[in-house]
């Protein structure tokens, strides 16, 4: 019996040493997740970097849903401390994360985003609706004949959808399916042309999944490109087509303006003070989410998120603005900068 327990006192003493070493192993905060926040995440990491001891950031961009499946597989230096996210995190999401241990996650919203449609500044600015965008992108569309029924997405051309647009090839670059951006993008613009059809905005009280499957299906005939978790590359890449036209973050749009236009989407420009007063028809929430079990063991979360939510980084006339950051208002951020800096967990 003695023997039995000084070996299991062994055991627990080397598992410890090795938890301890493992921990040791890494002192650097490790974060992954949404291409849309990552430039914003690298700025904050570069100024905290700067102003105290601590190692920068390392920060992979994996797309929102990547971050999320990368987050919530568990707890431990082997798993990341941070993921952003251009969406909040999904119900079935957050049951992962704490069917596998990671209980207390603490979600901090940054600002707002629009997500542009954009071409090259060499063709003429578009001027969209968001029933085009369906029409354009949509897997399946209202049947041109009549009738309450979808057909498989027969349009090849702008003017196809819509007489007033150019005679062009739609080709639209866009993020995949594991972006916040593709998300958002589905939910805000196919989704809102889709409900302009009266019969099918009916079936979102009728038939869940069908009006979910005709609203929210991209189409696969070429048509719609996945261009990756690269925004940039989508820029360079219009470009080089003016005939093309691409989905990313408003950030990307800003900071690019003398290559690429926004279009004009539904009567409205992708333009800072629109997506603030929400105007903007394609615009959403930015989020990044801390594994509070991290804090104490990985050094200088603590910091990093006091950086992130000082008024200096995300507030109107911040740093993150100037890099195309859309800030909440200031009950808003008040809000968040409480749960960031008093580490409060989320509930859900």
């Amino acid at each position: 019996m003695v023997r039995k327990s000084v070996a299991m006192a062994t055991v627990t003493a080397v598992l410890l040493a090795a938890a301890a070493s493992a921990q040791a192993a890494r002192d650097y905060i490790s974060i992954v997740g949404s291409s849309t926040v990552y430039p914003f995440s690298t700025v904050v990491a570069e100024q905290y970097g700067k102003a105290t001891k601590f190692k920068t950031p390392k920060i992979e961009s994996t797309g929102t849903g990547g971050g999320f499946k990368l987050f919530c597989a568990g707890v431990g230096v082997e798993h990341p401390d941070v993921t952003n996210a251009s969406r909040a995190i999904k119900k079935s999401e957050y049951d992962a994360c704490q069917q596998n241990g990671v209980k207390d996650i603490i979600e901090v919203k940054v600002g707002y985003d629009g997500i542009a449609v954009a071409n090259s500044k060499k063709a003429p600015q578009m001027q969209l609706t968001l029933r085009d965008i369906f029409l354009a992108l949509a897997k399946e569309v209202p049947d041109p004949k009549g009738g309450d029924r979808v057909v498989s997405n027969p349009y090849k051309t702008w003017k196809d959808v819509n007489p007033a647009l150019p005679a062009t090839k739609i080709e639209v670059l866009g993020p995949p399916p594991t972006s916040g951006t593709r998300d958002a993008f589905a939910e805000l613009a196919l989704e809102g042309g889709c409900s302009t059809f009266s019969w099918i905005k009916d079936l979102a009280k009728k038939d869940k999944d069908q009006f979910a499957r005709i609203c929210m299906t991209v189409r696969e005939d070429g048509a719609y490109i996945e261009a990756g978790e690269n925004d940039n590359l989508i820029v360079q890449k219009l470009e080089s087509n003016p005939n093309a036209v691409g989905v990313f973050g408003y950030s990307f749009l800003d900071q690019n303006r003398d290559y690429v236009q926004g279009s004009i989407v539904d009567g409205v420009a992708a333009e800072y003070d629109a997506i603030a007063e929400g105007k903007y028809p394609i615009s959403r929430p930015l989020f990044f989410y801390v594994k509070k079990a991290h804090i104490g063991v990985i050094p200088g979360i603590e910091d990093f998120l006091k950086e992130f939510s000082s008024e200096k980084a995300w507030g109107p006339e911040g740093y993150l603005s100037d890099r195309g950051l859309i800030s909440m208002p200031d009950a808003e951020r008040a809000k968040y900068r409480d749960a960031a800096v008093k580490l409060t967990p989320m509930s859900m």
